[in-house]
């Protein structure tokens, strides 16, 4: 089961004397894999014990999000790619790492870029996560809480204990920046229904620390021409099923193209069919080739599937739908992919969601 093994004062312990921390995340990293990661390597550099040299390296993977190097700043950081692959990082690292540090993900799907050199240093992997499913082969050593609506929040506390703070509060204004950029952009800027008092908490303590609200939340709310232009795209294609209850939209690798956008533009696009009143399940369907998303493959099309629910009854779990597609997240945003055109996985996403509408109803 994808559960806790260690708890997260076990994890500052471990990572105390380590002098070389690799950091990772998913692919296609997002505000929370972004801000979790950042703020973890931010504040093991800035223990006290290591005033000097660097201990930590950050790699990413995949699309990168827009405001990427504006948030990292002056934090060093590698974009694993085709052109800076895996063994040239590992390389630059200049020595084996003592520790390893996986956060927002535990499943190898999402770690496919850097999965080989995970499995050959599995002993040294730790992980931290807040979804609902993960691979247990992964971390031995792992903290898992699938109630936390970000990474970033439990991040945020791993952090305060490796800088041995009383609060959250205390933390530097620069770590507290990353951890709270997670925590805003894993909740829509506090608008979805993984909102909850501790989630306010907790961002009421990032801000007490110094970030900066307005100023993240508008560096993660612009949009590209091209984002725009896509969008206009994906909703032209809004189609209901259902009864109404399921909104379903998608975008081509040729609209992409026209587009000028990327697949790191596409994200978020269902909050838009959210929106209408009738629907409970909103799903959006991207063609692409397995590199466009940073994995390998032999070139043959896969739809990338990003479903949300609303938390009304009746009450729909898209974890399980994403979870019998290969894929997995939350109860109310998760995601998956398949190796079929558009309208192959459209009609499996539509059979899904019919049958888990009739779970729910009959719950």
């Amino acid at each position: 089961m994808w559960t806790s093994t260690q708890t997260l004062a076990d994890l500052a312990q471990r990572l105390a004397p380590c002098r070389r921390i690799l950091i990772l995340t998913h692919l296609k990293p997002d505000g929370d894999a972004v801000g979790s990661t950042l703020g973890m390597a931010r504040a093991l550099e800035g223990a006290a014990r290591w005033s000097s040299g660097r201990r930590t390296h950050l790699w990413y993977y995949g699309p990168p999000p827009p405001w990427l190097a504006e948030m990292c700043g002056s934090t060093p950081f590698t974009h694993v790619s085709s052109k800076h692959p895996v063994e040239q990082a590992a390389a630059e690292l200049g020595g084996e790492p003592d520790a390893i540090v996986v956060l927002d993900t535990g499943a190898w799907s999402q770690l496919e870029p850097v999965a080989e050199y995970l499995a050959a240093r599995r002993h040294l992997v730790m992980c931290v996560d807040h979804h609902a499913q993960g691979s247990d082969d992964l971390a031995g050593a792992r903290f898992v809480d699938p109630t936390a609506a970000s990474a970033c929040q439990l991040a945020a506390e791993l952090a305060r204990l490796v800088l041995g703070k009383a609060s959250t509060s205390e933390l530097p204004r620069d770590v507290a920046e990353a951890f709270y950029l997670g925590l805003g952009t894993d909740t829509g800027w506090f608008r979805h229904s993984n909102v909850d008092p501790r989630t306010m908490r907790d961002a009421a303590s990032l801000l007490e620390a110094g970030a900066d609200h307005v100023r993240l939340c508008a560096m993660t709310e612009q949009n590209s021409l091209g984002r725009v232009r896509l969008i206009g795209k994906a909703l032209a294609t809004l189609e209901l099923h259902c009864d109404g209850r399921l909104a379903i939209m998608h975008a081509t690798r040729s609209d992409l193209l026209a587009c000028e956008a990327t697949p790191g533009d596409t994200g978020g696009i269902t909050d838009f069919s959210q929106s209408l009143p009738g629907v409970r399940v909103s799903a959006m369907l991207v063609e692409a080739l397995p590199g466009d998303f940073g994995r390998s493959g032999d070139g043959a099309t896969l739809t990338k599937i990003s479903l949300r629910s609303k938390a009304i009854e009746p009450l729909v779990d898209v974890n399980a739908v994403a979870g019998r597609l290969g894929g997995g997240g939350h109860v109310r945003a998760a995601g998956a992919r398949m190796e079929a055109d558009i309208q192959t996985t459209t009609r499996r996403v539509i059979e899904l969601v019919e049958a888990e509408l009739r779970n729910a109803a009959s719950r």
